[in-house]
Order: structure tokens, then C-alpha cells, then sequence
């Protein structure tokens, strides 16, 4: 790790990585259960996250499990144990909580997120998967959203995100049926999976979609991500007006980088990255 990184502490629920420049990794890290979220994981999240997006040496996030199992969604027994005393989730709680299932579920962040599938993803897990940019699944890996199945809903991103994907019949097969499917079919069918490998295959794919990432300037990638979640908001040009005058498209017109791409292309060499927003005092 750089000794300019400085993450805050966690507990042993997840690991934190650095596997190469500008690539953080989590590591969600409870294989007995499966990785199922517990509050204490999603308060180690939260804060990681928080920190990256802050960051301007880090500009992308790899996200994997640890174990046969990529994350089983909500800890069932400890929901259970809140439920018998008497301390249901609430509407509240649930809007409370801006990012969402293990605080990634409805993030909106400005960086890339790349899911590494390494094993089965059920609930929670799935919606998380379902807000990554790019995912990586081992080709023995399966995905399910069976919160009908327990009395719940997938109500913390996986509904609208996998209706916008794959359309609103396919979705029914998942969230009303609460059907797993394979990782071939996430990929060819319901279109939420870019790349199946396999399991030896998950992490080195992540890294090496990372590095093609890293390999372009920041400040573009952050706007371009940007630009995707408006037009996921607004589903229409309209978001033109407002995406260009967000910070990070700011950064890319009038920051280093662009410069640097620019005259890297008539020197006929490969560009040198700054951070995003790095503009030379004159």
C-alpha cells in the first residue's frame, strides 16, 4: 500500500486491499456465513467507500467475497432475532439508509465499481451486483433475488435497476418467482453480467478491467460516470443541460488531462494521467 493511503480501521467482516495504482479492493469477508451483511460490515463499507470517493489517487473499486460464496445477502438470523424482539425494519430505516444494501446498493458514485463474482449471489448481494458498472462472474456462480420467497421485497435498488436491464418480464422471473439463475444466463439473458470465467479466472479478469480503465484519464471516466447516472435518472437527452455542469465534468474540460490527451495524440505517445481535477498553477 502507498504510504500516502491512509483508509479508515475496519473490522475482520472486510478486507482492504490495494492490488495495484489507483485500484482499491474489498474483500467482503465472513465465508462461514456466506458473507450474508451484518451492520457491522455495512458500517466498514460506508466508511471505506466514503473515504475512496474522496480520494483522488484511487479511481476505481474491485468488490469480491472471500469463501465459495461472492455475498448471501442479509444476515436471515440476525433479521429474524430483530424481528422476535420486536425491532422490524421500518420505511424509515429503509430511506434512511441513501446507499443502500451494504452501502453500495443505491450508491451513486462518481468512480467505477467492478464486481467480482466469485460464488453464489442472493439477495442484497444481487441488488449490490445490480449497481456495479462492470461484473465479473465465475462461471459456476448463481444470482437470485428470493426476498418473495421470505416475505421481503427487493426494495434497496434490485427492482428498478433489473427492470431497466433486462426489461420488465425477465425481471418477473427473478423478483416475482424469485428464480436463481445461472451466471450464462445473467450474462446472455437478463444482461447484467459482462464477462464469465472461471472461479481461478474472477479477481485477474476485475484487475485487468481496472487496468484498461486506469489506462484512460480520469476526469473523462468520472464524467462519463456521471453522465450514466443521469441519463439512468432521467432516461432521456435531457440530462445533457445538467451533466455538463456537474464538478466532474468541470474537471475534464478544463483540467490537466484533457490537455495532456490531447497533446499526446499529436506527439504520438501515451498519455501520463494526473488525478482527476489536477490543474497546473500557471
Amino acid at each position: 500500500m502507498s504510504p500516502t493511503l491512509n483508509p479508515p480501521a475496519v473490522s475482520g467482516q472486510l478486507l482492504v486491499s490495494f492490488p495495484k495504482e489507483h485500484v482499491l479492493q474489498l474483500t467482503l469477508n465472513r465465508p462461514k456465513s456466506l458473507n450474508a451483511s451484518t451492520p457491522q460490515m455495512m458500517d466498514d463499507v460506508r466508511k471505506v467507500l466514503n473515504w475512496f470517493e474522496d480520494e483522488p489517487s484511487l479511481w476505481v473499486v474491485i468488490i469480491t467475497g472471500s469463501g465459495r460464496a461472492f455475498c448471501a445477502g442479509a444476515d436471515l438470523k440476525a433479521w429474524n432475532q430483530d424481528e422476535q424482539r420486536g425491532q422490524p425494519n421500518t420505511a424509515e430505516s429503509i430511506v434512511s439508509n441513501i446507499y443502500g444494501f451494504a452501502s453500495i446498493s443505491r450508491r451513486e458514485s462518481k468512480k467505477p465499481f467492478i464486481a467480482a463474482v466469485n460464488g453464489h449471489s442472493f439477495g442484497g448481494g444481487t441488488e449490490l451486483v445490480l449497481n456495479c458498472d462492470l461484473v465479473v462472474a465465475s462461471k459456476d456462480a448463481n444470482f437470485g433475488l428470493p426476498e418473495v420467497k421470505r416475505g421481503v421485497v427487493a426494495i434497496q435498488g434490485g427492482i428498478p435497476r433489473l427492470a431497466r436491464i433486462a426489461g420488465h418480464q425477465l425481471a418477473s422471473e427473478m423478483l416475482l418467482l424469485g428464480k436463481t439463475i445461472t451466471a450464462d444466463d445473467a450474462r446472455n439473458r437478463f444482461g447484467f453480467v459482462n464477462v464469465v470465467v472461471p472461479p481461478t479466472d474472477v479477481l485477474p479478469t476485475a484487475l485487468d478491467l481496472a487496468s484498461q480503465i486506469i489506462a484512460n484519464s480520469p476526469d473523462s471516466v468520472q464524467s462519463t460516470k456521471k453522465g450514466l447516472l443521469l441519463t439512468y435518472k432521467h432516461n432521456n437527452e435531457s440530462m445533457v443541460s445538467e451533466h455538463v455542469r456537474t464538478p466532474e465534468s468541470a474537471g475534464y474540460m478544463l483540467g490537466d488531462n484533457i490537455k495532456e490527451g490531447l497533446r499526446a495524440f499529436n506527439e504520438k505517445r501515451n498519455p501520463v494521467w494526473q488525478n482527476p481535477g489536477t490543474k497546473t498553477k500557471l
